[in-house]
């Protein structure tokens, strides 16, 4: 089984989102809501002992229904409470700047489609388990909230050249993001959260390489979303996204690209959503 993967892809979508209906809800049918209901109860069944306390904590606040697609006004009633973040609607493709000029606004970008069961286990765009289980338990999170709404500036201000640097930054962290707690590593990255392989893989395969997140380490490290990864970055609290906020990485992504990629893990194939 391969990732989960980000907002912005660039191929031809296989999947349309919904259309919902002036008060903002949606009419999903009986075995849409019954796919929900499979990746719900499996998931959280796997990242009980697996996720961060803030990603269970998060979960727990929003109260999502555990039988049924959840409806994006319920969300936003209580992430707007919470931390001022909202859930927006959106086809099942968006460019960079849309996905920037969201974040930056403190708005979660979310296609209303779900997998199909022939896909249960994989898709390669991300669906509204993906965003909503994935993601939105840690926008409840106040410092994982303020770097999304960070990163989502620094990419409206940066260049198409500098975007893709930064796209290895938001995959290695919100994405695919690892935390130390209590001397034990948890997952944090929505990437990770709602795939059920890449949860046990990434905490318990002697396969990929953790490392303490570095920046530049980071701008120097390819990713694939086609595949499990190869990389992972540990960040020692979720305080520490916050910091990222504070420090000035146009002048790190320079640094990095100065220095190169890492030839260990040149991989031509690397993906180019952010």
């Amino acid at each position: 089984m391969k990732s989960n993967t980000s907002p912005v892809i660039t191929s031809q979508p296989k999947y349309i989102s919904k259309t919902a209906n002036d008060a903002g809800y949606i009419d999903y049918s009986e075995e849409e809501n019954g796919t929900w209901k499979i990746l719900y109860e499996r998931q959280t069944q796997i990242i009980q002992k697996r996720a961060c306390k803030e990603f269970l904590h998060g979960l727990n606040v929003l109260n999502m229904s555990k039988n049924a697609i959840p409806q994006l006004p319920d969300i936003n009633n209580r992430l707007r409470k919470l931390t001022g973040w909202q859930v927006e609607r959106v086809p099942a493709l968006i460019g960079f700047e849309r996905f920037f000029e969201l974040l930056a606004n403190r708005k979660f970008p979310a296609a209303t489609f779900i997998r199909r069961r022939e896909e249960l286990d994989y898709i390669r765009e991300p669906d509204i388990f993906h965003e909503l289980f994935g993601h939105c338990p840690l926008l409840t999170n106040q410092n994982y909230a303020d770097f999304s709404q960070h990163y989502g500036q620094l990419g409206l201000a940066a260049s198409n050249k500098d975007r893709a640097m930064l796209a290895r930054l938001y995959w290695f962290t919100i994405e695919f993001g690892l935390v130390r707690e209590a001397n034990t590593l948890k997952i944090y990255g929505g990437g990770i959260l709602s795939s059920t392989q890449e949860s046990c893989y990434s905490l318990e395969s002697d396969k990929p390489v953790r490392t303490p997140l570095d920046v530049i380490d980071v701008f120097r490290t390819h990713y694939r979303i086609d595949q499990l990864q190869k990389n992972y970055f540990i960040i020692e609290q979720l305080a520490d996204l916050q910091q990222l906020t504070t420090i000035n990485l146009k002048q790190l992504i320079e640094r990095a690209r100065f220095m190169g990629m890492k030839a260990s893990n040149y991989d031509p194939n690397e993906g180019a959503a952010c």
